[in-house]
């Protein structure tokens, strides 16, 4: 669920008596006709699912087959062995489902939908243990040790090629959620620009009701202003919207969000309220009851202790095996750009790492032989926003370097910083000194966890990303770290690497 706990200055209006129930009758009086009865979930959601739950069960036959030829002793009637390769495509889709991991709420965005899967795998084993314990049956090791986590892995690769599909579709306009955004101007503008940066998270804002009568900032990203607070049921109803989207929170949000529930009650429109946590999400967002009133628990970032133990661990080994595998290419590359031109072929520049130690960053050099000299000849060319300096057509990158940049390839040496500590595997794009003395309080927690050889700044776009852009994505890193993130990272990097985009 979405919630904006920033928007505490601007006072919701409550919707006129006549278009909302009273206190006292929860019942959903003032909905329209048209809106009761309207369908609870797409089409398009049901057929996912039911292809979803199809894939599951072909994988669990293939899986039972195999369980069966790896042991055809057991192949015999009334075997406990055979009877769980027959059940097997029912009891496969059924843990899954128990788990949640064939909710719409999921499709095609996150990595809930892929827990839930791994989680469907625990029950499974579970649900079969006790069984086999309670009624004495003897099953073979190899379905707990081979059978269910073949089977796991298996039903988590045919999900990642359905949301490849789906994601697929939504680029092209399908599988989309429509939704009609509710509260402040300046809200509203900010949750309509996310959402059209995540395509992938399949919703699309086709109008907003705001509390004041003029909207600027959302008229001028494109979303019509249908109404004001009185008047969501309304635009709905006339949009065809599938959610609302409510941005605005004061001392009145809780009776209006309780009235508007009220109103859609029954009708299958989706409600979400965003917080305003910027970049919080995920596992350190817990709803606790406290006498009836639901809070919102945020924990504290963890940035010490095991895991950070464990990360640092990762990153050497990491580094170390890589540069092991590639040396032939990092031997290729130093030829390459020794003999582009006079110059070193390492590249040595001080960059700000964790706390706020310097330290000496590596990279295959790039550009002529004193560059950094010629960059106040270009200042007024300068492409990029916010801090940094971008110019997609610098006359100081060489034949050479322009290759290594568009791959990333002049990045490889920060291998070597890696295995010595002072970066990571993952994390936030490593500053310049002179960008970290223009910092403010709330840009400087980029620096509570080391940079990163890649990040959430490389899958998304590298040199195209606006300087607010990159900022954010790096904040959501540090507020957000997880090892499962650092690995999801790493994934992606490949594919961001190939396509080269953003690359210059």
């Amino acid at each position: 669920m979405l919630v904006d706990a920033g928007a505490g200055h601007a006072e919701l209006r409550l919707p006129a008596p006549g278009r909302v129930s009273d206190p006292s009758d929860p019942t959903p009086s003032a909905l329209p006709r048209a809106v009761v009865g309207r369908r609870r979930e797409a089409r398009w959601s049901r057929r996912y699912r039911t292809l979803l739950i199809t894939a599951d069960a072909v994988l669990a036959v293939l899986a039972g087959a195999v369980m069966l030829g790896i042991r055809p002793g057991e192949v015999r009637p009334g075997s406990p062995y055979a009877w769980l390769s027959i059940a097997l495509p029912l009891l496969w889709p059924a843990a899954v489902g128990m788990s949640g991991g064939y909710s719409h709420k999921f499709f095609g965005t996150g990595s809930e939908e892929f827990r839930k899967v791994a989680r469907g795998g625990l029950w499974l084993l579970a649900g079969v243990s006790v069984v086999s314990y309670g009624a004495q049956l003897e099953i073979a090791r190899s379905f707990v040790v081979f059978t269910v986590p073949a089977l796991t892995v298996a039903s988590l690769c045919a999900r990642f090629l359905g949301r490849k599909w789906l994601q697929r579709a939504r680029r092209g306009g399908r599988c989309i959620k429509r939704v009609v955004a509710v509260g402040r101007d300046a809200a509203v503008a900010d949750l309509v620009r996310r959402i059209q940066v995540d395509r992938f998270a399949g919703m699309e804002v086709v109008a907003a009701c705001v509390t004041t009568p003029s909207a600027a900032r959302v008229e001028s990203i494109g979303v019509p202003i249908d109404g004001g607070l009185d008047d969501v049921v309304d635009v709905v109803q006339r949009r065809g919207a599938d959610a609302v989207a409510v941005t605005s929170a004061s001392e009145t949000a809780a009776l209006y969000l309780r009235k508007l529930s009220w109103q859609l009650e029954g009708s299958g429109i989706e409600l979400l309220v965003s917080p305003g946590l910027i970049e919080i999400a995920g596992p350190r967002l817990h709803i606790r009851p406290f006498v009836g009133l639901p809070l919102l628990s945020i924990e504290e970032p963890v940035f010490s202790g095991w895991k950070r133990v464990l990360k640092g661990a990762l990153d050497r080994v990491g580094a170390a095996v890589a540069l092991v595998l590639i040396a032939p290419v990092l031997l290729a590359i130093a030829l390459a750009v020794r003999l582009s031109g006079p110059g070193p072929v390492l590249y040595r520049q001080e960059r700000v790492g964790a706390y706020g130690d310097h330290y000496t960053m590596l990279k295959f050099r790039s550009m002529v032989d004193g560059a950094d000299a010629k960059l106040a000849e270009l200042l007024a060319h300068n492409e990029g926003q916010g801090l940094l300096f971008k110019m997609r057509s610098d006359p100081r990158v060489t034949p050479v370097g322009r290759w290594l940049r568009r791959f990333s390839l002049d990045e490889l040496p920060q291998l070597f910083n890696v295995l010595g500590g002072s970066m990571s595997l993952v994390g936030p794009r490593p500053p310049l000194p002179k960008e970290v003395e223009r910092y403010d309080t709330s840009i400087r927690r980029r620096l509570l966890v080391k940079p990163g050889l890649t990040g959430l700044w490389q899958i998304s776009g590298r040199s195209d990303l606006s300087w607010e852009e990159s900022v954010r994505l790096d904040l959501r890193y540090v507020e957000n770290w997880t090892l499962a993130l650092d690995l999801l990272i790493l994934w992606k990097t490949a594919s961001a690497v190939l396509r080269s985009r953003g690359a210059y």
